[in-house]
């Protein structure tokens, strides 16, 4: 498996950087030529939610690329200074304007092609109303019968509403889901 690196330069003195394996390391890193800082690269938390309102879930259709036009759950990356809990729920009100009270982590999506980790809460819509941001094209609100499974944008997502729909139809309640995607 080869993922895209990251690193060309070194971001403490701007010298190129060679990838090998440091002393006592069992990996290439990124290894500046000119001070010798070694940099990691670790995969990427996405972060986000599968708000329900009665028994619809809310969409978000993509007005970025990648995947522009194609809907979506309201997540992004997670951002330093903030928890998975705090970044999903500061994504669903960026994308979606959606008010919302989280209910708990729901799916985990091990995505390793590119580097991410996808986290998805489950969470209750406090209204139906949504003012979406400049990220979205479009938010609403679909019942199962409706979802557009073949204009979905990413793979976690229709993994996670799939989940949900099975729990929903089992009402046995909502566990933690956990995939890998390859």
């Amino acid at each position: 498996m080869f993922l895209t690196r990251r690193f060309k330069h070194c971001p403490s003195c701007g010298s190129q950087v060679a990838y090998q394996v440091p002393a006592d390391d069992n990996r290439e890193r990124a290894t500046c030529t000119g001070c010798g800082a070694i940099h990691y690269e670790n995969p990427l938390n996405v972060v986000g939610t599968l708000p329900v309102w009665n028994d619809q879930v809310l969409l978000c259709r993509r007005a970025i690329e990648p995947r522009h036009g194609k809907w979506t759950l309201p997540a992004g990356f997670m951002e330093l200074g903030e928890t998975t809990a705090e970044g999903a729920a500061r994504e669903t009100d960026e994308e979606a304007g959606a008010q919302i009270e989280l209910q708990g982590l729901y799916c985990v999506h091990n995505v390793v092609q590119v580097g991410q980790v996808h986290l998805f809460y489950r969470a209750r819509l406090l209204s139906p109303v949504f003012n979406p941001g400049p990220e979205t094209l479009e938010a609403r609100l679909f019942r199962e019968d409706e979802i557009p499974w073949d204009e979905l944008a990413f793979r976690t997502v229709r993994e996670t509403l799939e989940r949900f729909f099975e729990d929903r139809r089992r009402g046995e309640g909502y566990g933690l889901h956990s995939a890998d995607i390859r």
